[in-house]
């Protein structure tokens, strides 16, 4: 979980860069034209699509990566309580987007095709390539952070009711006991960030075959 309070750029983009990079932005921004096109403003409903999608590749890297440290007998650098503490974030969000948004049972389905189908597109893409796989995921929060400034505003114009935080969301980010929506929104917009950058800065270790690069490629 990142520090609500930590100074982090919102409006980070990270340059294409060969065959990988132009793979990953290209699948994400079908993604959200999918998104667009499904939920329009309905945010919190976004949101829970979202972050079911966002809670799979930290479990898979994290797994996949300790798998790989086991056979290879190498240490991970960190890379796997990183990847599956993203994992339980993530989890964390789409929890709170429930209590939010309350899907009715053609939301829920939607969200067990997308998670299923994400799941073993994500698997297979982490084996062939993990830094495409990790630079997919920069740029899913890249867009994750646009989708929640858009949520902010809608709050900040009244579209969108501020209505109270859920106890969850109070007891996580360690909110006011009279903490709202809005509150909530923008600790979740500075995980994705963290997340955005924490994932990118993967991507460019294996680019470079960093200390990392033996464990998790």
């Amino acid at each position: 979980m990142t520090n609500p309070t930590q100074a982090r750029s919102l409006d980070m983009h990270h340059p294409v860069s060969g065959t990988s990079d132009r793979i990953a932005l290209g699948i994400t921004l079908s993604l959200r034209f999918l998104a667009d096109t499904f939920f329009a403003k309905r945010y919190g409903n976004r949101a829970i699509v979202l972050e079911t999608v966002a809670a799979v590749p930290g479990m898979v890297g994290g797994m996949l990566v300790h798998l790989r440290c086991l056979r290879w007998m190498v240490d991970d650098h960190g890379w796997i309580r990183t990847l599956l503490d993203e994992a339980e974030n993530e989890r964390m969000h789409l929890m709170t987007f429930v209590e939010i948004a309350k899907p009715n049972w053609f939301e829920r389905l939607v969200v067990l095709m997308t998670q299923a189908l994400f799941f073993v597109f994500f698997f297979g893409l982490y084996l062939v390539s993990s830094r495409t796989a990790h630079r997919l995921v920069g740029y899913f929060e890249e867009e994750a952070v646009i989708s929640y400034t858009r949520y902010l505003n809608e709050i900040d114009e009244g579209r969108v009711e501020n209505i109270p935080a859920p106890a969850l969301a109070i007891d996580y980010w360690k909110l006011a006991p009279d903490a709202r929506l809005r509150d909530v929104v923008l600790a979740v917009r500075m995980d994705e960030a963290g997340h955005r950058d924490v994932n990118h800065a993967f991507a460019d270790a294996l680019t470079a075959s960093g200390p990392a690069h033996a464990a998790a490629q």
